[in-house]
């Protein structure tokens, strides 16, 4: 379904600056895998959805989505078949904009000024409603008065509103207080299944990484060092990725956030 071969890229080569943010990273993600990824801060977890997204074109190796070839796709076009959502809950929809106007934008039916119709209001109250936060009864307030996790939400609600061949979650919680970020996850995980989307989701918690999808990656210095699924991954604990990282990488796993959130 999505597949990288030997993707690699530099920034700023040949200065003092030059930084190998992916170093050959191969990748094979089947239809409806739901992925955790994992990593500190510098692993190449965002450049790696970059990458996906088309946000700059890579220097070596291959992508490829649903057999399809798009190393060289502009991002532009990769959007019409990748959602995305972001940590900042202020991306992915327009503040300014009420909230069913946002979701006609997503609904592919324009935005400001576009003609709503009766039918898509009661698409959009049905949608709303499976959220759980009351924002069917506010269609036409604008999303800039939202909450971090209603906003949120409804962000994830666009993104999957017309099913993406591939969603990438960008630590999208972590911005929420915790018990606002476990409803989102609890949110993505049933729209995840119940779509049978393709799914990978970048987070700090190592605890969900182990609870939410089917597969859990590690990534350390733009490099996949760890790839677990079925019943070994069912078996592990943090205390286990912990010691994972450190067999995988030489080093030990010292990143406070990381470890504070588990």
């Amino acid at each position: 379904m999505l597949k990288l071969q030997n993707v690699s890229k530099t920034f700023h080569p040949g200065t003092p600056d030059a930084r190998l943010a992916l170093d050959r990273v191969n990748l094979h993600v089947k239809a409806g895998d739901f992925i955790s990824i994992i990593g500190a801060n510098g692993a190449g977890k965002s450049t790696l959805f970059n990458a996906i997204c088309g946000s700059f074109f890579t220097d070596e190796g291959a992508i490829f989505l649903d057999g399809r070839n798009i190393t060289m796709l502009p991002e532009h076009k990769r959007a019409r078949m990748i959602g995305r959502l972001f940590q900042d809950p202020m991306r992915g929809s327009a503040p300014d904009m009420s909230i069913e106007e946002n979701l006609a934008l997503a609904a592919g039916r324009g935005g400001w000024f576009s003609h709503i119709t009766a039918a898509d209001r009661r698409a959009f109250r049905e949608r709303l409603s499976l959220l759980g936060m009351g924002l069917e009864d506010r269609m036409r307030q604008p999303v800039g008065l939202l909450s971090g996790g209603q906003r949120q939400a409804l962000t994830l609600l666009m993104a999957t509103y017309n099913t993406p061949k591939l969603l990438l979650l960008d630590e999208h919680t972590a911005a929420l207080d915790p018990g606002t970020a476990e409803k989102v996850l609890a949110l993505t995980r049933s729209i995840v299944e119940e779509g049978h989307i393709t799914c990978l989701m970048i987070t700090h918690n190592m605890q969900s990484a182990l609870d939410l999808g089917n597969r859990t990656l590690m990534m350390d210095r733009g490099r996949i060092i760890y790839d677990v699924t079925g019943e070994e991954r069912a078996g592990l604990t943090v205390k286990d990725l912990t010691d994972k990282f450190r067999q995988a990488s030489g080093r030990v796993l010292d990143n406070d956030r990381m470890l504070l959130e588990n």
